[in-house]
């Protein structure tokens, strides 16, 4: 037991660590090579919190556990519209005007729709996980088009970011080293919170809460900077974007790598993720804001999740 838990907690740091790495060499190969500020911002940023979930999901759905891939997904999102919103609402109030963030809203609702239609008959084919992928790549088109359209503070959060012509081949050394502890790591993290819900008797929902919450921390941790800042919309933008990638990319590849039934993902907890994404959608496109009470309300739902998933 003792070795599992220290998998677990091993594997999660490491895979949050390497995971900001990634992306870090990533944007700085990026503007090496003169890519566009527009693709850095929206695509490599927005979504490359989300590596941890990608890691996890496929190589469960890969062993055959789809469930506990799905399981992390729901979680996941879940949290980053519960807990991470939530959080960055306790510190700093959450009001947006920007234009890309209203529709950001929209296209994670979705996204998020899409995921829960694909769960609704309790399994996934091959398929719908190629439809899943098909849609995340309508979804990064819209979102480079709307950045393209007049949005040009994508990028913020990575102009500070400095880019060495000399030391191109150094970051992306950095960022294949990177990839294979994020792969190595979220296999490590699989393993042991199975071994310890194998051997506590959890399910197959509160072993994807563990994961799904673990895995969210990299969203956690950059929602609150962006509050500590002032900057709301990159709260709500990481928030959307991870949510997109997850319904969208994670899914789709669990899907691909392990078709079949879905178990352990109960629709009462589908329901709360749903609601959830609604709520943020909503805010989004409105231009409504998220107040201190309404974060404590988020948190009480994240607190739900986590009763229901035990």
């Amino acid at each position: 037991m003792g070795i599992d838990i220290l998998r677990v907690v091993a594997g999660l740091v490491i895979l949050i660590v390497a995971a900001d790495r990634l992306v870090l060499s990533a944007v700085r190969v990026a503007k090496v090579f003169n890519v566009s500020v527009v693709v850095i911002g929206a695509v490599i940023v927005g979504f490359g919190t989300s590596v941890p979930e990608f890691v996890v999901s496929a190589i469960a759905a890969s062993n055959g556990q789809t469930g506990l891939a799905m399981s992390n997904v729901v979680a996941s999102n879940t949290a980053n519209l519960t807990l991470v919103l939530g959080t960055a609402a306790l510190f700093s109030v959450l009001v947006t005007q920007k234009q890309t963030v209203k529709r950001e809203g929209l296209l994670m609702l979705a996204a998020v729709v899409s995921l829960v239609i694909v769960l609704a008959d309790g399994r996934v084919t091959v398929v719908e996980g190629a439809l899943l992928l098909i849609g995340l790549v309508v979804a990064i088109w819209l979102l480079i088009s709307w950045t393209k359209s007049g949005d040009d503070d994508q990028a913020s959060g990575i102009e500070d970011i400095v880019a060495d012509p000399d030391r191109v081949w150094r970051e992306m050394l950095y960022g294949l080293v990177a990839l294979v502890a994020t792969v190595v790591a979220g296999q490590q993290l699989l393993v042991g919170v199975v071994s310890i819900g194998d051997s506590l008797g959890l399910s197959i929902v509160f072993m994807g809460f563990i994961t799904g919450v673990g895995t969210s921390l990299p969203e956690l941790s950059a929602a609150l900077a962006g509050a500590r800042r002032g900057a709301p919309d990159l709260v709500i933008g990481n928030v959307l974007g991870s949510n997109v990638f997850n319904s969208l990319g994670v899914a789709g590849v669990a899907a691909i790598l392990g078709p079949g039934v879905v178990d352990g993902v109960p629709p009462i907890l589908i329901g709360i993720m749903l609601l959830s994404a609604v709520f943020a959608g909503v805010f989004a496109y409105t231009s409504q804001r998220i107040n201190r009470f309404e974060g404590v309300v988020l948190l009480g739902t994240f607190f739900l999740y986590m009763v229901l998933a035990l």
